[in-house]
């Protein structure tokens, strides 16, 4: 029996890297799954994906803007009625902009903390008296090494993400006894549509020595804005145990997967 097998879960951020790759893991492992994202053209990649896997029958597509309060509201219920109920919600919806913080205006500060940290919360928000309806119930929510290490020219992105782990921390003790965990993972240097950007989002005078540290201590196989990179599954892997029965002991923290990075 596959370790999902039955389970009903809503992934955000699905029409690309971790996203994805996380919707077609927990495919594979069994469960029925809603893939919401505003991009449906890469919903359209995801889906083609899972029918090439031989999975896709169990796939649901959504679109579904995180940042936009109507459109969660909408979508989450369109993805409990699709799913019968919910089990377990993914929130691998997020930006990432980049400035030099005295640069930073207000709209494009409250652009990423509106869709990284606001959405996180919406999604969360409605789904969790569904959630609660389960005796076994998960969130994964993405933080980032971002919210514990030093970025540069990513202050809001860090906020952002700092603010995701807080909120995660909150919910697991909120709802422990109601049997809901809430985990988050800390990805990095792994590729995705947000790091094949990354590049572009700095500044023109960036000082690239401070991003020196930001490599990884084990082999990677990918490159992504000319730096070594893991693959997606790395961390969809990890999503799929957490919310399995193997990861039944496991709410309040964040796991970072970040190939040693900040060993």
């Amino acid at each position: 029996m596959k370790r999902l097998e039955g389970n009903r879960i809503l992934v955000t951020g699905a029409a690309s890297g971790i996203g994805q790759a996380t919707t077609l893991r927990l495919l594979d492992e069994g469960a029925a799954v809603v893939a919401a994202d505003i991009s449906t053209d890469g919903l359209d990649k995801t889906r083609a994906r899972a029918g090439e896997s031989g999975v896709g029958d169990r796939l649901t597509t959504l679109e579904m803007n995180v940042g936009d309060e109507k459109s969660v509201i909408d979508g989450v219920r369109s993805a409990v009625d699709t799913l019968g109920g919910l089990d377990s919600l993914v929130n691998a919806a997020g930006i990432l902009r980049a400035a030099h913080t005295e640069q930073m205006d207000l709209q494009l500060w409250n652009q990423i903390i509106g869709v990284n940290l606001t959405g996180t919360f919406l999604v969360v928000r409605e789904a969790l008296p569904t959630l609660l309806q389960s005796p076994r119930s998960a969130i994964v929510n993405f933080s980032s090494t971002s919210a514990s290490f030093a970025h540069p020219y990513m202050a809001a992105y860090a906020a952002s993400k700092g603010g995701v782990q807080s909120f995660t921390h909150a919910l697991a003790l909120e709802y422990a006894s109601k049997g809901l965990r809430a985990v988050c993972v800390a990805p990095g240097s792994i590729k995705s549509g947000i790091t094949d950007a990354t590049a572009g989002y700095l500044p023109p005078d960036s000082d690239w020595s401070l991003l020196a540290k930001l490599s990884p201590i084990m082999p990677t196989t990918l490159e992504s804005s000319g730096a070594g990179m893991a693959d997606p599954s790395v961390v969809a892997g990890v999503i799929a145990m957490l919310v399995s029965e193997d990861g039944a002991f496991i709410t309040g923290t964040e796991i970072r997967i970040d190939g040693g990075t900040h060993a």
